[in-house]
């Protein structure tokens, strides 16, 4: 009897094992699941040879502004600090009055629909339909739209970018690269405390001799 007892507390041992395998297993693979379908997070910004961010000092013709209507087509949401976000108002004058170059217009009618978040301490209001006023820190704003389901989020302000580089939060960079020197301005690696290693992971050449960059943290 007492064998008999033995043999079945091994099988309900054997038996919860098993369980807690199977579960463990089922937890793994709905964790790599969502982690395979999280949203990424993207910097996708212009910059001159010399390493500086200056959306006004680049090369705007037809290849590029169709190339960054598809990377819109194809996002989200877009996330801006006031500064660039008032450049990016600009567009909004092609919406009411279109200035008949067919790649301008069609910039003009992305960046007017893609959702737009921007991080502001002194706007009131974002006088644009699509664009919104964010009331979060920036890695809570950025953490809480990487679990929602969606395409990826683009991040297009070389201040945020920054940050987001600081919390790790920067999934890839697309860096278009434009062959022009301008000897001052902004760079966009400033202040960066951790060396960090990065993957290339392919290029795209346009006919003006601008380059986009695209890599992926590789987080050594």
């Amino acid at each position: 009897m007492r064998n008999l007892n033995r043999q079945v507390f091994a099988l309900i041992k054997l038996w919860s094992i098993f369980e807690l395998a199977v579960s463990v297993t089922r937890y793994t693979r709905i964790i790599c699941y969502k982690l395979k379908n999280m949203r990424k997070v993207i910097a996708a910004i212009n910059m001159t040879l010399d390493g500086f961010c200056d959306h006004t000092e680049g090369i705007p013709d037809e290849e590029l502004h169709e190339h960054y209507t598809e990377l819109l087509a194809n996002a989200g949401v877009i996330l801006y600090g006031r500064i660039t976000y008032q450049l990016m108002q600009f567009w909004q004058t092609l919406i009411k009055n279109p200035s008949g170059e067919r790649a301008m217009d069609e910039f003009a009618v992305a960046i007017d629909k893609i959702p737009k978040i921007v991080f502001s301490h002194t706007l009131k209001n974002t006088e644009w339909e699509s664009a919104k006023l964010s009331n979060k820190p920036i890695e809570q704003e950025v953490s809480e739209l990487k679990q929602q389901p969606g395409k990826d989020i683009l991040v297009g302000s070389r201040s945020l970018i920054i940050q987001l580089i600081q919390l790790n939060l920067i999934d890839e960079f697309q860096l278009c690269v434009h062959p022009v020197v301008v000897g001052k301005g902004l760079p966009l690696f400033d202040k960066i405390k951790d060396r960090t290693f990065f993957r290339l992971l392919k290029t795209k050449i346009f006919g003006s001799g601008a380059v986009v960059l695209y890599y992926e943290p590789t987080r050594q």
